[in-house]
């Protein structure tokens, strides 16, 4: 059929040959897009998702550990030193609360005391699970975008709470 037409038959096998070769040339420079993506990526872009990181993109790991240790035992020590002030305050309130109520020379009404009380919890179970809801995923979304800072201040704010 092609015999007499002097090479006519090499064009359409000529024009697979060549699609082949530019699929073959696309594929391979997406598999090598895709590999300069990769090594670009830091780890914990991988773990935790392509947003993870403002910070994560400005300092370097130490830095960022160091920072956020130095921050988290600043905070775990005043919030030790804190709430040791508070809780003897409000223990020692109580206490002259309850002294004064048995010695007579005052009269809480526990009733009221009670009825109060659960006004409160309904008024709180009313508005808070929203927004409750509302700030754990603002927080999870953080410490997935500075999680080396935050496990730092993580950290030290344990150490800061021991010492």
């Amino acid at each position: 059929m092609y015999a007499n037409d002097g090479g006519r038959a090499a064009a359409p096998s000529f024009k697979m040959a060549n699609r082949s070769k530019e699929l073959e040339d696309e594929i391979y420079d997406k598999v090598v897009d895709l590999t300069e993506y990769a090594k670009r990526q830091r780890w914990w872009n991988r773990l935790f998702g392509k947003n993870s990181g403002p910070i994560a993109e400005k300092y370097s790991v130490a830095t960022q550990i160091a920072i956020g240790g130095a921050s988290g035992w600043c905070a775990g020590y005043l919030f030790q030193k804190v709430g040791k002030v508070a809780a003897t305050a409000v223990g020692g309130g109580l206490l002259l609360l309850q002294i004064a109520n048995n010695s007579g020379y005052i009269q809480v009404d526990w009733k009221r005391v009670e009825k109060d009380v659960g006004k409160a919890k309904k008024h709180m179970k009313k508005g808070t699970e929203k927004e409750l809801n509302t700030f754990l995923e603002k927080s999870t979304e953080f410490v997935k975008k500075n999680i080396v800072v935050t496990s730092g201040f993580v950290g030290g704010f344990l150490l800061g709470l021991a010492s």
